[in-house]
């Protein structure tokens, strides 16, 4: 088969979450196991690191694979969904699987593959770990699909567990509760494995602090280890990029830690990222006490180019100034408030929101969040789960907000290009998969 053969034989075969939602997900590990032992568990070859979250959990796996591949760790990287290349999600050092990796893995695979029927989430997966061992991988950062408990990811044993934050995200699947949601995501923590909190959130403490209590794994708050005493967006007048901006954030750690106060210059600017840094800077400092090397510089050095180091897209991203077009992949409740906190730092006279969204989430609360002075542009991204444009209108129209309907992403970023002037935004969400449209 050719790469595009290949993918289609995916894609056509497998069941998947983002075309189909729920139904493509195997509530259990029994299939990853079996591909896994039909690989000679590739997954045991390697060390890892696990990372869950609601949110952040992409941005925190992009830095801490910028920082250890610029520490000089081969650093293998998986993560879902891809924006636009199948291969984003499986990198080696930055660099994307080449085709002919994905075209040989599918070809050698395919009996296994029509035998156990497995996801396919559940095949890219195996296909990660087959290459990381095979690539001989210092280490891998390995990001959770949905979930944790149950998610396909959890077969390995990493060193280290993350678990960025808790929100209301996949309720359907996860629970409705926030202690129900941080109970999957606990899923994750190891026995005798030190988990970093990225963020402390009162209503779920106790969760995490059973899980590590009855898996004797040390229990590390990152909210607590590290204070921002100052954090601001400035454009950095030395790059050729036009507009390329820096979020220069002063951290200090606020008891004893190998770090002394550092100032970082993140190109990945978005506020949400504060609390994202900390769990970095507390991973960085988990992996140093197991052995690792990575100093004060490198942190610094990979924290502005993580981008380009590592491929990342669709973070409060610019695309264009004149009028300002900015997208994001924030999606939930609190990926909203995220983006609406960035939104009213933002200079501008107008705002214009090209909004699409899939239909099978409850979205009211984000709806409620949205502002009603904006100008809308409704739309749906090209997949099987995307909300009809006019139904996303009329709900969208219950709560105040107002706008057209638009036949795709691509037509209503036109048109809110034409009807802004050259100091309005234009800011481009509501999905990933909006996202990945234009991106």
């Amino acid at each position: 088969m050719t790469y595009s053969q290949t993918l289609d034989y995916l894609y056509s075969r497998l069941p998947m979450f983002t075309k189909i939602g729920a139904s493509a997900i195997k509530k259990d590990l029994t299939n990853t196991l079996a591909l896994c032992s039909k690989l000679d568990n590739p997954q045991s070859k390697f060390k890892s690191v696990h990372i869950a979250g609601t949110n952040g959990k992409g941005s925190t796996s992009h830095m801490l694979a910028a920082v250890l591949q610029t520490a000089g760790y081969k650093t293998g990287l998986y993560t879902s969904p891809h924006l636009k290349d199948f291969r984003e999600r499986i990198r080696v050092n930055g660099e994307m699987i080449p085709e002919i990796e994905v075209i040989d893995f599918v070809q050698s695979q395919k009996t296994t593959i029509e035998e156990i029927e497995p996801s396919f989430f559940e095949v890219t997966l195996a296909m990660a770990f087959d290459y990381f061992a095979r690539q001989n991988v210092d280490i891998a950062i390995i990001e959770t699909g949905l979930g944790g408990r149950l998610d396909s990811t959890n077969v390995i044993s990493p060193i280290l567990s993350i678990i960025t934050n808790i929100g209301y995200d996949h309720t359907n699947i996860l629970g409705n509760t926030l202690p129900e949601i941080a109970f999957e995501k606990a899923g994750i923590i190891k026995p005798n494995t030190p988990v970093i909190i990225s963020e402390k959130q009162t209503e779920v403490t106790a969760v995490f602090q059973q899980k590590a209590s009855e898996t004797d794994s040390e229990l590390i708050y990152a909210s607590e280890a590290w204070e921002i005493e100052d954090a601001k967006l400035q454009l950095n007048e030395q790059s050729t990029e036009l507009g390329k901006r820096f979020l220069e954030v002063e951290v200090r750690p606020v008891a004893n830690n190998e770090f002394t106060p550092l100032h970082l210059s993140l190109d990945l600017t978005g506020s949400y990222q504060l609390k994202n840094i900390k769990g970095v800077l507390s991973s960085i400092a988990a992996l140093n006490k197991r052995g690792f090397n990575v100093s004060a510089e490198n942190i610094q050095a990979a924290l502005r180019q993580v981008k380009d180091l590592t491929g990342l897209t669709g973070r409060w991203q610019t695309l264009s100034t004149q009028p300002l077009v900015i997208c994001d992949t924030g999606h939930n409740e609190d990926g909203i408030k995220e983006v609406l906190k960035n939104i009213a730092a933002t200079p501008f006279k107008k705002l214009h929101i090209v909004l699409g969204m899939v239909k099978d989430k409850d979205i009211t609360k984000v709806l409620s969040l949205l502002p009603n002075y904006a100008q809308y542009y409704f739309c749906g991204p090209q997949l099987e789960r995307a909300k009809p444009a006019a139904e996303l209108a009329n709900e969208a129209a219950a709560v105040g907000l107002k706008g057209s309907v638009y036949e795709s992403v691509k037509h209503a970023l036109e048109s809110a290009k034409k009807d802004a002037g050259t100091e309005d935004l234009i800011f481009v969400g509501g999905s990933t998969f909006v996202v990945a449209e234009i991106v």
